[in-house]
């Protein structure tokens, strides 16, 4: 059996209350996830071109602040 078949097996086994408190540990250590990989992208330059676009347009009257 692997890693998440074992995962899998344990979180089943979980009361409600065990259950509850692991997926909002899940859901803050995901969003934690989802935040450090934008911040790579950003840093690495992966977004450079889209600002550079949205850029353009909001000087050239194509697009608006929200």
């Amino acid at each position: 059996m692997n890693n998440i078949e074992q995962l899998e097996q344990r979180v089943r086994a979980l009361n409600p209350n065990e259950l509850n408190r692991f997926r909002q540990w899940f859901l803050e250590f995901d969003h934690e996830v989802w935040d450090q990989q934008i911040a790579n992208d950003y840093r690495s330059g992966k977004f450079d071109k889209f600002i550079e676009r949205a850029k353009s347009e909001f000087s050239q009257g194509k697009a608006k602040e929200l």
